[in-house]
């Protein structure tokens, strides 16, 4: 019985190509208490590996997360196996702005201690006891509203490059940093301004509208189906579009662009640019801003010391990296001393 990948980034690219035939990308999440997330990972893994399914899904005993690719041809099958799960029947499916067939290129499912990491250790904090799902449109009236708080719920790379006009965009590395720091920044509106909270796909926001209810704040509001539902309702509705930038995505295509605007900087010249990539040294990875021009003069790196490594033969590179753990310091763009245009 499988359950793991058999196959490279690199070949399921190639028998993506040679098919010949679009998929979709999409997401979706659900808090539920899940007894055995174990049992239910093999079985989800199991049945969407026949699929041909792609993407990343943790689950946890408060629920799942899923980012996925799926065969078109195969949503329906696809949608029929979810609805068949009893929590998890016509739960809502995020599909994305801009479609690209190798937006993922493996198929992970991992068991985690929560779907979304918070740092609580809280017995009494109930993640289902969520604020008040808000549509585009009500969402809209909100942030006229002189008496609404904004917060923007996800970390300072993704709202660099795009966040709604007017709103609180923590300077953080991780959702966990962000609950204590809006908390003691808004104590004193806990009874008086209503909040108003979104994020990409409403899976953090979701928690941390639990959160903020629990601890206190009497009108919690967050924007269902985050940015990306947002951006549907808008075009379909023909509402105004409150949302300026790009909306950050953790696949392939790092990004999808939601207005004209380009509010942020290449971090090597500081000129107005907001694509995101990963320094090509593949032991730094770093995740940062840089333009065309930059790219052209920095064959991809964030610095000269990794345009130096990147210039050895592989093997060499590879022997250079060997034992070295990267984690999540590739997101902490902002923070590198060798990007000369910081956030």
């Amino acid at each position: 019985m499988q359950l793991y990948n058999t196959l490279s980034a690199k070949e399921r690219a190639a028998l993506i190509e040679q098919a010949g035939k679009d998929r979709l990308t999409l997401s979706f999440y659900k808090y539920h208490h899940i007894k055995n997330p174990q049992l239910f990972r093999d079985h989800m893994f199991l049945s969407w590996n026949e699929m041909d399914v792609l993407g990343r899904i943790y689950i946890a005993r408060e629920g799942i997360n899923a980012q996925l690719s799926v065969p078109a041809e195969k949503f329906s099958d696809f949608k029929e196996h979810l609805d068949s799960i009893s929590f998890l029947k016509n739960v809502r499916l995020n599909i994305a702005i801009e479609q690209d067939n190798k937006s993922f290129l493996k198929l992970k499912v991992k068991v985690r201690h929560k779907i979304v990491a918070d740092g609580l250790e809280d017995d009494t904090f109930d993640v289902t006891d969520k604020g008040v799902h808000v549509n585009a449109e009500k969402f809209n009236k909100l942030l006229d509203d002189p008496d609404t708080i904004l917060v923007d719920m996800r970390n300072h790379y993704e709202s660099e490059i795009g966040h709604f006009k007017n709103a609180i965009t923590p300077d953080v590395d991780t959702f966990r940093d962000s609950l204590p720091i809006i908390e003691d920044d808004l104590k004193e509106h806990k009874e008086d301004k209503k909040l108003v909270m979104y994020c990409t796909g409403g899976i953090r926001c979701e928690k941390a509208s639990a959160y903020f209810k629990h601890r206190g704040f009497k009108e919690v509001y967050q924007l269902e189906g985050g940015i990306i539902e947002y951006t549907r309702q808008v075009e379909a509705k023909k509402l105004e579009n409150k949302f300026i930038g790009k909306n950050f995505v953790f696949d392939e295509r790092r990004a999808e662009r939601i207005s004209d605007d380009v509010i942020a900087h290449c971090h090597q010249c500081g000129k107005p640019c907001d694509t995101h990539v990963n320094c090509a040294n593949e032991g730094c990875h770093l995740l940062f801003i840089q333009c065309e021009e930059c790219a052209e003069k920095m064959n991809g790196c964030c610095s000269e010391s990794c345009m130096e490594i990147v210039a050895l033969p592989y093997e060499e590179q590879k022997a250079l990296r060997k034992g070295k753990y990267k984690s999540n310091n590739i997101f902490k763009k902002g923070r590198s001393e060798v990007l000369k245009f910081k956030s």
